[in-house]
């Protein structure tokens, strides 16, 4: 039995998709996601203007929930011990937010194992499936990056591009993903 421990925006969330629907929302402009590759996460917006949306109340509740996470999750957390480990300090309401969120869409993970925290630098696991490089590069155990816009330049990672691969990597069987 591994500990794995996962990330929850842009691994379980998909949080850039939710930042482009409600930008295009709130300022009726269209952002082809295309813009987005291999440029730092907020970078194709306004000054300021993603900060804006990501500390508004609501935004980290109402994030769709990435494809496959939830199946394949549970699968991992039948066979390993699994921790949701997330960097929510910097937006304080994302806290209850993403508690309230994790509770709906991975009602099968306890509280036990939600961390939430400002540096992922005390995270100790054999696994860590996370999107930045800032989380891995310090983590001692397996890093497994998971593919976002703003880390397609990134190679020193085992990479892993969606929730298929993740089940394959860690060979969890009978598993469906949408």
């Amino acid at each position: 039995m591994a500990r794995i421990a996962i990330d929850m925006d842009n691994v379980m969330a998909d949080l850039t998709q939710h930042l482009l629907n409600v930008y295009e929302k709130e300022y009726s402009e269209v952002v082809d996601p295309e813009s987005l590759n291999n440029i730092p996460e907020g970078s194709a917006f306004p000054e300021g203007v993603a900060l804006k949306i990501l500390s508004a109340p609501g935004f980290f509740r109402n994030i769709p929930v990435m494809a496959g996470s939830q199946e394949v999750v549970k699968a991992l957390c039948e066979k390993h011990e699994v921790f949701v480990v997330s960097a929510a300090m910097e937006f304080p309401l994302s806290l209850a937010e993403k508690l309230a969120w994790l509770n709906e869409h991975f009602p099968f993970i306890s509280w036990r194992n939600i961390v939430f925290c400002g540096s992922k630098t005390i995270v100790e696991a054999d696994y860590m499936i996370d999107d930045h490089d800032k989380n891995l590069s310090s983590f001692k155990g397996t890093p497994l990056l998971f593919t976002a816009p703003h880390n397609l330049p990134l190679t020193e990672y085992k990479r892993v591009n969606n929730w298929e691969e993740v089940a394959e990597y860690f060979a969890v069987s009978n598993v469906e993903t949408v």
